[in-house]
């Protein structure tokens, strides 16, 4: 890309510039560290970039342009400047009502996508009224017990004028055939229905650990889904492989790309041996990415993750449909970076969070609340998480040209590195047989352990500066409002979902969760008898259970 004539020019005038301006200046001033490194990698910055720092660059087949194989400067030909990216907050509190009116207040508020939070019941496959479920129930985000729960939760939210992301793994199967039920009796076109679930059982064993069942059950289950909804949902994003929840757990942006990818290659891989053709699911796939504060790194991050991708599809899958390969991702803020000291800082974190998320191409993006280091994000810090989308969409001009920092000679070796970096983790994964095969052995747990051990040893001696924690702190009390959950919650909704049985066609409800059990015992795609069950009023938890009696659970340890 560059004449080595020129190169050599530059290098012998960068030269120069340190002997003669540099060093006197750092002799006389010094400089604010001995050594600068990226956030996460510890990669050495530079003091300056220039062209010989990305000398073997090649325009077409590194960078290429927006739309174009490998992706690297995005995946649609016009940016934002044809759309935004789908703005989302994430809500689900306490009851379905309260779910709703929180929804419907985000949609008034030009909220461009619905993004749901289960409780931790729902999210483990238990009902209200288990005893597992005792005193978290609506606590984390929205209990969901019964079709009758999420019906209440999109009531007056026609389903073919939004896009639903849920944060649903485990029983993912289970909450989607919810989803379509509603759907269905809204008269709702399947095909019309769009969203996201996250469905990603991997990263459960890794970092978050709400899984259910073990891993080969599970990824016949996720396989399913792939199937069923490339027929039946072809506008469904069937799955966000999570590197949000390995990253908050800890890792390098290297390891988050890394292993994410790393796990998508297991799913195309299970998907492909279940006799699915990969161009068929494949379009279906998205990701999910945290971004921090290091607002270069994640741009480079979020760039290098595209172009990786785009070789895994290509090399390893020959997929051949241009969206089998490209990797379309959400985006939120980095939850662990928020503190409860002099919590206004963090509208500013997430703020740059946000920016560089949108530096980087993301397709959708949530904003955390400013008080989530301290319980769920009031009404009034929401509506500021999403101002702060809007603010950066309206009157930044972050949106108005593609890949704006394209071409930065420190971007682009970053970009490089973080590659490089990356791709050796997958080459160690592949090694290790993939990575069930790593996570089993907890070889990938104990990477991140790593990391962030070391990130909070610098952290406690200073060595990384948290602002407004271990210093430019202040010794005032802050002053927080903080949402809280009304504890009789848990008994209205156990005798909610009660009441549900009593009054249900229990003949009809026993005949779906038996054909359920049959299904999970044969070959027979999943979805249609889940669905099946939902709308005879089976539960969550009946439905679950279900499947258990067949699956057994998975009790952590290794797989």
């Amino acid at each position: 890309m560059f004449d080595e004539e020129d190169l050599r020019e530059i290098r012998a005038a960068k030269s120069e510039w340190e002997d003669e301006d540099v060093q006197p200046t750092v002799e006389r001033f010094g400089e604010r560290k001995e050594e600068f490194t990226t956030d996460t990698e510890g990669h050495t910055v530079d003091r300056l970039y220039t062209p010989a720092d990305v000398d073997d660059l090649d325009y077409e087949e590194d960078l290429g342009f927006p739309g174009q194989p490998p992706y690297t400067r995005g995946v649609y030909p016009t940016g934002y400047r044809g759309r935004l990216w789908t703005m989302r907050q994430y809500a689900g509190m306490g009851t379905a009502e309260e779910t709703n009116e929180r929804f419907h207040y985000l949609l008034d508020e030009g909220q461009t996508g619905l993004s749901m939070a289960f409780d931790l019941p729902t999210q483990m496959g238990y009902d209200s009224d288990n005893e597992m479920a005792a005193g978290e129930v609506g606590k984390t985000g929205v209990a969901i017990d019964s079709l009758e729960d999420m019906e209440r939760v999109f009531e007056g939210i026609p389903l073919d004028e939004v896009s639903t992301s849920m944060t649903i793994n485990a029983p993912a199967s289970v909450l989607l055939a919810m989803y379509i039920a509603v759907g269905d009796k809204q008269g709702v076109d399947r095909e019309q229905l769009r969203g996201t679930i996250q469905n990603d059982v991997l990263k459960e064993y890794i970092a978050r650990n709400t899984y259910i069942y073990p891993p080969e059950p599970s990824m016949r289950i996720i396989t399913d889904i792939f199937e069923f909804c490339a027929e039946e949902t072809p506008s469904f994003n069937t799955i966000s492989i999570s590197g949000y929840h390995i990253r908050e757990a800890g890792s390098t942006a290297a390891q988050e790309i890394a292993f994410t990818l790393g796990n998508g290659i297991e799913y195309v891989q299970a998907a492909i041996d279940a006799g699915l053709d990969v161009d068929e699911f494949a379009p279906q796939l998205s990701f999910f990415f945290a971004s921090y504060n290091n607002i270069l790194e994640e741009v480079a991050k979020f760039r290098a993750a595209r172009r990786l991708w785009y070789k895994i599809m290509e090399e390893r899958f020959d997929a051949e449909n241009p969206k089998s390969k490209q990797l379309k991702f959400h985006t939120q803020t980095a939850g662990s970076t928020l503190t409860a000291q002099q919590v206004e800082n963090n509208v500013v974190r997430v703020a740059y969070q946000a920016l560089a998320a949108v530096l980087g191409g993301t397709q959708s993006l949530h904003t955390n609340g400013k008080d989530e280091a301290v319980g769920l994000p009031t009404e009034k810090s929401v509506r500021t998480a999403l101002r702060t989308q809007q603010i950066l969409a309206e009157e930044s001009g972050a949106a108005d040209t593609i890949d704006p920092l394209a071409g930065s000679y420190y971007v682009e070796n970053l970009t490089d590195s973080v590659e490089e970096d990356a791709l050796d983790i997958i080459d160690q994964v592949d090694d290790r047989d993939g990575m069930l095969d790593a996570i089993q052995d907890q070889w990938v747990q104990r990477q991140i352990q790593d990391v962030a051990f070391e990130r909070q040893r610098e952290q406690e001696n200073d060595e990384r500066i948290i602002v407004g924690v271990n210093d430019y702190t202040v010794d005032e009390e802050e002053d927080v409002d903080i949402e809280e959950v009304d504890e009789r919650l848990e008994g209205e909704q156990i005798d909610r979902i009660r009441e549900l049985r009593e009054r249900r066609d229990s003949e009809e409800t026993e005949a779906a969760l038996q054909a359920v059990r049959d299904a999970a015992r044969g070959d027979e795609n999943l979805m249609p008898y889940l669905i099946d069950a939902v709308k005879a009023y089976a539960t969550t938890g009946e439905i679950c259970d279900a499947m258990r009696d067949v699956f057994g659970e998975y009790k952590g340890g290794g797989i």
